[in-house]
Parts: structure tokens; C-alpha cells; sequence
């Protein structure tokens, strides 16, 4: 039991390790999201020039965007520590406690899945945010007190994929609140450009802008998409190892990830909408049971992207899928009749 602990914990630290290789330490090297960095930019240098701790920062946005990458930038350009965890971690007042009477002052503290803390965690953060105390029960009952503990200030930025989850008191909070979008392709080329010298890949112009249009927007999945095309061209090109535009198409293939970037799941949606529910407003229940999916993967991960790229359209009624993506099927609505396959 104590070997598998072990090797899971070596396999985390590998993983960690090379991805953080990946990551960008500055803002220059940080590409796209150029109206969120510019507001961040002027943010650290005015607490630099005044000597001050930062306010408290937001970051929210689909995963694999860089909110993480973009804590430890700001901790870099300010030159302060910082510490991270991420909200399920964190279950009770004396595990917050600790970790805010480790800070000192002007250090970061960066939460992930902010969205996730129990909501008695989040009032306990109220006063540490505004005030930098927190009260601490000790004891139950009749005999229960309260001590009250000073904290260093210090800044709190918090990290989420569902901003609504926040309670309006704790979101109302952070100072500077900041929606990251999806990268545009020839962001994600810069990035790729970028990795691919990191890891010492041969690659071409051509073929990491192949894998970037089809990487939904994601640094995340470009990065994971670059190390799947490098081996596949390791195993299958031997005589030429290089990622050219052919390599990279071929490679995506074997994911099942289409010309669009579309990949298995997202056609089984559409389909599912077009064909067995005849175009027709479809709810998400109902949607989940016909492609074997869980709802939350539906809403959070494939919908977004679907949504983004105009194949998809939610409604009162339902989801309804638009004629771009009845095109794709070869499937045309006639006036006053269902939608039909040619």
C-alpha cells in the first residue's frame, strides 16, 4: 500500500513538474487575454510603486485557459510569495486559519475552484479579506469563545470555471474581477511555437497551426494535443520525426478530432439533437441519457465550445442545434416540416 502511495506521489510530481516547464514566468511571454493582462500589468506595478500588497484579484474562465499560470506571474512581477490550494482542500475554519497565519506581509495566496469552499469557509474569508482578521470558535456550547487572529496583508487571488457558484458576498470582494476567453489560433501558435521548443520537438509552422485551430481555443489542449502528435510521429514517422501539417492531421485523426476541431462526442450531440430527436428543442436530461453522457460533462466541457462555434443554441425550450450545424450533417430544414437527411 505504502509502494502504490509512493508511486502515484512520483508519478504527480513528474506530471507537475513537466508541465510547469510549459508555463510562461512573465507577462510578455504570457500570449493572448491582451485586455486582462493590461489591466494586471497596471495593477502590480502601482502596488510595486507604492510599496503596498495587492487587492484582491478574480480569475475566472473556462479550464485550461491559464489562471493558474497567471497567479504565479503576478506573484513573479510583484515579487512576492505565493502559496496555492485549491477550494475542496480546504474543509474546515482551522485548515483556512493555518494557512493565512503562514502568509506574511504582501505574500499571495492563490485558491483554484474557488467555488468549491464550503460556504462556512467563505464567511470566514469575509473579514480576512476586508479587515485581515479572522475569529476563530473554540469550543461548543455554553463555553464557547471566540479569539480573534490578525493576519498579515496579503492578497488573495481565487481562481474559477463557475463564477455564479460565488456568493455575492465573498464575489463582491475581490477588487479586480477578470473574465479570460478563449485563445484565437494564432495565439495558440505562439504558445505551441513556444512548447515545442521547451520539449525540443521538430516542428513546422504548418503543423502547429493545424493543431491549434482544431485545440478549441485551450492552451491546455494544444499543449496536450502537441505531446500526442509528437509521439505518434515518433512510433509511426520514424524516418522523419518532425511535425509537419500532414503528420499533425493524421495524428488528430487517430483522436477522432475532426477538420474542425470537433471530436467524438461533440457529433454524437449534434446528431443526437438532429436525428433522434428531429431537430427539435432538446432538454439537457434528455440530451445526456441519448449520448450516455453526464449532464455537468454536457454543460461544462462540450456545450461551450459547440455554443462558441455556432452549432449550437440554447433556449427556454431547449437546445436546438443551428443550420451551421445542419450543414455539417447534410440535413435541411424545409418550411413547416421537420428537418429531414437528404
Amino acid at each position: 500500500m505504502t509502494s502504490d502511495r509512493f508511486i502515484t506521489s512520483e508519478l504527480n510530481t513528474r506530471e507537475e513538474t513537466f508541465e510547469t516547464t510549459l508555463r510562461p514566468q512573465s507577462f510578455a511571454d504570457f500570449p493572448g487575454q491582451t485586455a486582462v493582462k493590461e489591466r494586471l500589468q497596471i495593477m502590480v506595478e502601482a502596488s510595486r510603486g507604492r510599496n503596498e500588497p495587492l487587492n484582491h484579484i478574480l480569475l475566472c474562465g473556462p479550464p485550461g485557459l491559464g489562471k493558474t499560470t497567471l497567479a504565479s506571474i503576478i506573484a513573479n512581477t510583484r515579487g512576492s510569495n505565493i502559496k496555492s490550494t485549491s477550494g475542496p482542500v480546504i474543509e474546515k475554519p482551522g485548515d483556512l486559519a493555518g494557512l493565512l497565519t503562514s502568509l506574511e506581509e504582501g505574500d499571495i495566496l492563490f485558491i483554484d475552484e474557488i467555488h468549491r469552499l464550503p460556504i462556512q469557509i467563505e464567511e470566514y474569508l469575509y473579514s480576512a479579506m476586508e479587515d485581515f482578521v479572522i475569529d476563530i470558535m473554540l469550543e461548543q456550547g455554553v463555553g464557547a469563545r471566540s479569539v480573534r487572529l490578525n493576519l498579515p496583508k496579503f492578497c488573495l487571488i481565487g481562481a474559477t470555471t463557475r463564477q455564479g457558484k460565488l456568493s455575492a458576498p465573498l464575489r463582491s470582494r475581490f477588487t479586480m474581477p477578470c473574465r479570460m476567453d478563449y485563445y484565437t489560433a494564432e495565439d495558440l501558435c505562439t504558445i505551441l511555437t513556444r512548447s515545442a521548443k521547451v520539449l525540443d520537438i521538430a516542428a513546422e509552422a504548418e503543423g502547429l497551426h493545424e493543431i491549434a485551430r482544431r485545440s478549441r481555443g485551450t492552451p491546455r489542449i494544444a499543449n496536450n494535443l502537441l505531446r500526442w502528435v509528437r509521439d505518434y510521429a515518433q512510433v509511426m514517422h520514424k524516418e522523419n520525426t518532425a511535425i509537419t501539417r500532414r503528420v499533425a492531421d493524421l495524428a488528430l485523426q487517430k483522436l477522432d478530432i475532426d477538420e474542425d476541431g470537433l471530436d467524438d462526442m461533440d457529433n454524437r450531440i449534434l446528431e443526437a439533437i438532429l436525428v433522434k430527436f428531429k431537430g427539435r428543442p432538446v432538454g439537457l436530461k434528455s440530451l445526456a441519457v441519448a449520448v450516455g453522457e453526464e449532464e455537468s460533462t454536457i454543460e461544462d466541457v462540450y456545450e461551450p465550445y459547440l455554443i462558441q462555434e455556432g452549432y449550437l443554441l440554447r433556449t427556454p425550450a431547449g437546445r436546438i442545434v443551428t443550420s451551421k450545424g445542419e450543414k455539417r450533417f447534410g440535413i435541411q430544414k424545409i418550411t413547416g416540416q421537420q428537418p429531414e437527411l437528404f
